[in-house]
């Protein structure tokens, strides 16, 4: 069988980086970035900008699905790049779809769209590893909880939610968000630890995303793995997507959280070696 013709903004990213591996086995993988992906094949190796839409376009023709993960992905983003990249971008990247006749985006989305909740307990101690004033169980955030953006870049997360049910409803293109929460170039869960998604349950949510059914043509879900701290509830993106999450963060730190943080899964970290 003709393999699905999959195409991946910010492949190079640390999201992007996990995903990749099990993508190039059962997919015909592209990738969109600036500088161009390494060891891709030059015709599925596009090269251009979020902002220039031609670019866009040109990337898209012919494919069936769009991983959309490039963006400013600093949660202290300034609206200097948010606006361009993360809005002009977003946008830019749904109407080449609907031109292109893309059967699907998944949209890399974040909890930072719901992210102000950080400030009310449980969610704030949950947050700073206080975990000697919470009480469990606890209540977990799920879907039906309203936007509260933390910063501008939640902000552009929940505009590119809402962008894709507007060309769900009248444009026909159907998108899946996953709203991710923290996934390290190292794999390891850090102080996110009640917000991470290892790499093979991001592999795998986003696969999931990708194969779902056409009937599914809009829904928005929480993606991270099944830690004991979860804030967020990955309930419906189990029930819809069929999602099966194999890892968990743990009850408590243990050696990972002596290790330094390494500069790429800083979100502040926007240098890439090619701008050298």
């Amino acid at each position: 069988m003709e393999k699905k013709k999959v195409l991946v903004t910010g492949l190079n990213g640390v999201v992007g980086s996990a995903l990749r591996p099990i993508f190039e086995k059962k997919y015909e993988l592209s990738s969109f970035s600036r500088f161009g992906c390494d060891d891709m094949p030059e015709k599925r190796n596009h090269k251009g900008n979020l902002d220039d839409f031609d670019s866009v376009l040109k990337a898209f023709k012919g494919q069936d699905t769009i991983v959309h993960l490039a963006a400013d992905r600093s949660m202290t983003a300034e609206w200097d790049t948010v606006l361009p990249y993360n809005i002009v971008g977003l946008y830019n990247v749904f109407e080449a779809a609907k031109t292109c006749g893309v059967k699907r985006v998944v949209f890399g989305s974040s909890q930072h769209s719901v992210g102000g909740n950080y400030n009310d307990e449980p969610y704030k101690s949950i947050i700073s590893s206080d975990f000697s004033k919470v009480k469990r169980p606890y209540k977990r955030i799920d879907e039906t909880t309203a936007i509260r953006p933390s910063g501008f870049y939640g902000v552009s997360k929940a505009f590119g939610e809402a962008l894709g049910s507007i060309y769900n409803e009248y444009y026909g293109v159907p998108s899946i968000h996953l709203r991710i929460g923290y996934t390290s170039s190292n794999d390891n869960p850090g102080r996110g630890m009640s917000l991470w998604l290892s790499h093979r349950d991001a592999a795998q949510i986003h696969m999931k995303a990708v194969e779902a059914p056409e009937s599914l043509r809009y829904g928005v879900y929480f993606a991270m793995s099944d830690n004991y701290w979860n804030i967020f509830s990955v309930e419906k993106a189990k029930k819809e997507l069929g999602y099966a999450p194999q890892d968990d963060s743990g009850s408590e730190y243990t050696g990972w959280l002596l290790e330094p943080q390494l500069e790429r899964d800083l979100t502040e970290f926007k240098k890439h070696p090619y701008d050298e």
